[in-house]
């Protein structure tokens, strides 16, 4: 049988390494849980059974293994430390005897996004960013259509633009929207950025930026960037405007959920993942239910395509459509939205959009 591992790590350090040992999550801080993650060897989490494609009826199995650093910690160590632990974990799936290794969170983000790892195991590895990038641009639309914005007459930020996903989401909403906003910290990538884009000639006027204020401009927000802290406020944000959160560690401060019952927040992309599928462990989703990266090492085992797939910093608009196909041949899905992990109804959609219409009003001066 085809078989998969994808590797996880501690994002909210106390609540997810709670998740696997609840006494130590009780026990530790998060600094503590930052330094003794150093010394922590690669975890084993799961066995992942019931994925089955619909176009084949081929069943395939899997595994979670856990890297145990922290964000935090990932960003404060060296380089080379930090490959040789997701390195280390790899080598568990090697053992397990995975035809595919998935690298999750910051574990795909980390330095070349990939290929030191993907040249030090021996076996193919995929940050699953391609998809990632056709599921989170998937959700803007969604998103969008219920909220009444029409994209082409709309304006769209992209935060962290010149990052591995946000370049590739960037050149894929240009192409639909009125107005693009392309906002990172590096202006001279996003200058090159903007060139590129207006090259080819889209529909869109694009806008580059590194200041946040921008947003207040913006009816739908695509943020994906690789800080470790939020960097989305919520007096950044006019009413009834959509924000899709692809980042983890999220970008979307949970300030903004409470302070802001007139914006839509979602989370990137969640996948249903075919088949009657048991992860044996609770990652915040519900069952059968997937985050995209996760949703593209699947896919390419169902595919067969045990090959080095997305790694590097360059990801290519045909690749995010190969997999896009990839996926929709075996069944997997948009799913329904979820908003700091919880799922978001049509009520409180409903809501949403009564909340930033009275906002509205109020800001022009009316009751």
């Amino acid at each position: 049988m085809d078989s998969f591992a994808f590797i996880i790590h501690p994002i909210d350090p106390k609540r997810d390494v709670s998740r696997k040992f609840p006494l130590l999550g009780r026990m530790l801080n998060e600094r503590q849980i930052d330094f003794f993650s150093t010394f922590f060897p690669p975890v084993y989490i799961s066995e992942i059974e019931g994925v089955t494609s619909q176009a084949t009826g081929k069943e395939i199995k899997g595994w979670f293994i856990a890297c145990p650093y922290t964000p935090r910690r990932m960003m404060e160590l060296p380089e080379r430390a930090v490959y040789r632990k997701i390195t280390q974990t790899g080598r568990m799936a090697e053992k397990l005897g995975a035809n595919i290794l998935g690298l999750g969170a910051f574990t795909s983000v980390v330095g070349d996004s990939g290929v030191t790892i993907a040249n030090q195991l021996d076996i193919p590895v995929t940050t699953g960013d391609s998809y990632t990038v056709a599921m989170a641009v998937q959700a803007i639309r969604d998103a969008a259509q219920v909220m009444g914005i029409k994209i082409e007459d709309a304006t769209v930020a992209v935060v962290g633009a010149t990052g591995t996903i946000g370049r590739v989401c960037a050149e894929l909403l240009s192409d639909e929207a009125a107005r693009i906003f392309l906002i990172a910290r590096d202006e001279k990538k996003l200058e090159a950025l903007r060139d590129k884009l207006e090259a080819k000639k889209n529909r869109g006027e694009i806008v580059i930026g590194t200041k946040m204020d921008a947003l207040k401009d913006a009816q739908l927000i695509l943020t994906v960037t690789s800080a470790i802290h939020d960097v989305i406020r919520p007096e950044y944000l006019q009413p009834g405007s959509v924000v899709c959160d692809v980042a983890r560690p999220r970008d979307v401060s949970a300030m903004v959920a409470k302070a802001r019952d007139d914006i839509l927040v979602i989370d990137g992309g969640m996948v249903d993942v075919p088949g009657k599928v048991n992860f044996h462990f609770d990652f915040g989703f519900p069952e059968g239910k997937a985050y995209a990266c996760m949703a593209e090492t699947i896919a390419l085992t169902l595919e067969g395509r045990f090959e080095d797939y997305t790694i590097g910093k360059d990801i290519t608009i045909e690749r995010v459509r190969d997999i896009t196909a990839i996926a929709e041949r075996h069944g997997f899905k948009m799913s329904g939205f979820r908003s700091f992990e919880k799922e978001v109804t049509e009520k409180q959609i409903e809501a949403v959009l009564q909340n930033a219409r009275k906002g509205i009003r109020r800001a022009r001066g009316g009751s």
